[in-house]
């Protein structure tokens, strides 16, 4: 068992491919590895064991009756529970979805389901992707592998905990300021934002409808791009999605060069606020770079400081709207008696977590008459100044680069009652949301202070996703000897405590 569950998806594959293991023993595996320990990760909120063995053993009968199958077919994968699965609950980590099941399917499961993939379950997550930690789930908070006092980030904590703790290979979460690359930055791991509309939002259950962005997690570079590469395309479903062919992202990640790569260092991301030891990791990542052969410059994007307040005026009034849907009516949790006004008060009192209903009433006012120019208005304004200077700073060079988060994973606790701190998690991670832009998460080493991962960010222009895999793998490959696996044996160790 202990071989299946830490050989990466990559790996797996070959295997499955050559005949020399079943899916039925590799996903039987990660279930174990699942019972073992996420009694103290707690990455999971619902565990598919009997759904999961059916489909590997009719993956098995294919691949014996030499039927052609992808590089996924067999290999499990970890779903962020706000992606509707039939035949699985779709909760969003709230209290007013608990027990629901979809009867619709999303566009990106049903693309893995159709490749082969394997869903072994549903993974935990702040309550509705409303947090940098996965503590304001209704269900209780997911725990960081490599300590399990610390947060494992968020909103797609689970998806990152899941993949880092060995329970799956692979996790698809979903970003929109920064929840699949902050957790994959804490937990050790490869996380991706696409380009917005690369993947489709058909099937997502809505946070900010114009900066939701499915991604993947992997324990590898290549591991993410094989992901990246089954889960995205053009969706008809989905207004949003882009019809262009999918950027070759897995041949990048197997041929990562950056050899006269021209590389921009975002001077507005350093500075007081940043952990010693991130900032030291990053530091060495540069130099790393240039060592490699890539051509390494400061760019400053002077109004990427105004993209925390500018997000958390135009993400909440996103919400405001996206949430009225859950009004005790039509599905989900149903609370209290009266008139229909009431029921949906009472609803939405019972069912919403506090991060949720801080959302709703800040970009409800935001949007109230009065207020839409001055606040909401404004925060659009900011968000094309953002653009114009990604626009501007890829017309100098090809990729960004940047610290991920400005420290390491924290507490748990440690910032639950303090927002704006735990808003500051995704300092670095928000213009690219705001902008659409494509960017990638990938461990640049542990930081001196308390041993615990750091990231470095790259960010690409719009379907330009090749070129951030293209870079991570490089700086995989050539950390690997100082750091050993991306995913350190250390971190399975902490778990077996």
């Amino acid at each position: 068992m202990d071989e299946l569950i830490t050989m990466t998806a990559a790996q797996l594959s070959a295997a499955l491919t050559a005949g020399e293991v079943t899916a039925v023993e590799v996903t039987a595996a990660h279930l174990d590895r699942i019972a073992d320990v996420d009694d103290r990760v707690r990455a999971f909120l619902h565990v598919a064991s009997d759904d999961a063995l059916a489909r590997a053993r009719a993956i098995d009968r294919r691949r014996a009756a030499g039927e052609p199958l992808g590089p996924l077919a067999g290999v499990p994968v970890a779903v962020k529970d706000l992606f509707t699965t039939v035949g699985m609950p779709t909760t969003c980590g709230s209290r007013i979805l608990d027990g629901w099941y979809p009867p619709y399917e999303s566009t990106i499961t049903g693309r893995l389901r159709d490749a082969g993939a394997v869903l072994i379950g549903k993974t935990n997550m702040d309550e509705f992707a409303m947090g940098s930690s996965t503590e304001n789930s209704g269900f209780g908070p997911s725990r960081n592998p490599w300590d399990l006092a610390k947060v494992p980030g968020g909103s797609s904590g689970g998806s990152a905990a899941a993949v880092a703790a060995y329970e799956a290979p692979l996790a698809l979460g979903s970003d929109t300021g920064g929840s699949i690359r902050q957790p994959a930055a804490v937990c050790g791991i490869v996380g991706t934002k696409p380009t917005y509309g690369g993947s489709s939002r058909y099937g997502v259950v809505a946070f900010a409808s114009s900066l939701d962005t499915p991604g993947p997690f992997g324990r590898t570079v290549l591991d993410a791009a094989l992901l990246h590469e089954a889960m995205s395309g053009h969706d008809p479903m989905d207004s949003t999605s882009i019809d262009a062919p999918v950027p070759p992202v897995v041949e990048a990640a197997r041929h990562g060069d950056v050899a006269g790569l021209r590389v921009g260092v975002v001077a507005e991301f350093s500075g007081e606020g940043y952990q010693p030891g991130v900032m030291a990791r990053f530091t060495e990542a540069v130099e790393l770079l240039e060592s490699l052969g890539a051509k390494v410059a400061e760019i400053s994007c002077p109004h990427f400081t105004y993209a925390l307040p500018a997000y958390y005026l135009i993400a909440p009034s996103e919400v405001s709207s996206n949430l009225a849907r859950f009004d005790g009516m039509r599905y989900g949790l149903r609370a209290g008696t009266g008139s229909a006004e009431e029921v949906m008060a009472q609803t939405r009192a019972a069912g919403f977590g506090a991060e949720v209903k801080r959302r709703i009433m800040l970009g409800t006012y935001a949007l109230s008459s009065g207020y839409y120019d001055a606040y909401y208005g404004k925060a659009q304004q900011v968000r094309t100044l953002i653009i114009r200077d990604f626009e501007a700073a890829f017309g100098q060079v090809d990729v960004l680069v940047s610290p991920v988060t400005p420290t390491t994973a924290f507490p748990l606790g440690e910032r639950a009652d303090d927002p704006m701190a735990m808003y500051l998690a995704d300092l670095c991670t928000i213009p690219t949301d705001l902008a659409g832009n494509a960017a990638i998460s990938v461990p640049c080493g542990l930081a001196d202070e308390d041993g615990l991962p750091a990231g470095l960010q790259v960010m690409a222009p719009p379907l330009a996703d090749d070129r951030l895999y293209r870079v991570a793998a490089a700086v995989e490959a050539a950390l690997e000897d100082r750091w050993g696996h991306p995913l350190l044996a250390e971190a399975k160790g902490l778990i077996a405590k």
